[in-house]
């Protein structure tokens, strides 16, 4: 039997079918990153889980993983076996222009000093180097918060809106920034609609009620494929997850 984390709500696990379209949400961005990655040396700054780290570590010439947790840390290494340093993200373990590309995928939202975060990124990264953060789109994920207002999720700090993380950037030490946004294909659309129409809301309704989920959503959640999502650099602000990239001057 493959090993698993436990689902505590702070990071997704792959091979759980009530967990899958959360998994497929956060493949889709790694997928998207593979040819950024090719032949680099990559750093992934939170590596959680470690499927993302290995994804990548099929087409990079290297991979670092960085994670807190210690339990975590020995998960990536038993499961993928790759190396993973424990390390505070706030003040990254790595010298100077060290690394071609940092991964920082749905972890900015957990820490407290994000533009120290940033900094550090730019450090490491050398002149040239491409830094690629997803994060959850505070406008979608929580509406009606402002920037500063205490997140719900217990797990986060302070939650993004595309305008606020891209306004952290050039302080940090970056240009050339890209803003994408992760949005439902039309598949997921039609799964939308068959459950009120939103199967996020129905999944989180669900969770929050202790209610045992309907065959239908049962049958929709775990088909859900990578393929259904979108990437793309319009409508921004209505997106799932952004995704911004950006360079540290060469």
């Amino acid at each position: 039997m493959t090993e698993t984390l436990p689902l505590t709500g702070e990071r997704t696990v792959p091979g759980i079918p009530a967990e899958n379209y959360w998994f497929r949400r956060h493949e889709a961005v790694y997928l998207a990153l593979v040819d950024d990655c090719r032949d680099a040396v990559v750093l992934e700054a939170g590596v959680g889980e470690g499927y993302g780290a290995a994804l990548l570590a099929d087409v990079a010439e290297r991979v670092v993983g960085l994670e807190l947790e210690a339990a975590t840390a020995a998960h990536v290494h038993r499961r993928y076996g790759l190396d993973v340093v424990r390390a505070d993200l706030q003040r990254l373990p790595l010298p100077d222009a060290s690394v071609d590309v940092v991964v920082n995928l749905q972890v900015i939202e957990h820490l407290w000093d994000q533009p120290g975060f940033l900094r550090e990124c730019a450090r490491v990264l050398r002149p040239g180097g491409r830094l690629h953060c997803s994060t959850p789109n505070r406008l979608t994920f929580s509406p009606g918060n402002a920037l500063d207002d205490r997140p719900l999720n217990p797990f986060h700090t302070r939650e993004l809106a595309a305008e606020d993380l891209v306004a952290m950037l050039p302080d940090a030490g970056f240009s050339g920034v890209e803003v994408r946004g992760l949005h439902h294909g039309a598949a997921l659309r039609e799964r939308d609609a068959r459950h009120g129409g939103s199967i996020v809301d129905a999944q989180i309704a669900l969770a929050l009620s202790g209610a045992e989920w309907p065959e239908a959503l049962v049958a929709d959640v775990e088909a859900v494929t990578v393929d259904e999502f979108d990437l793309r650099a319009d409508d921004v602000d209505a997106s799932l997850d952004l995704v911004v990239s950006a360079a540290r001057p060469a």
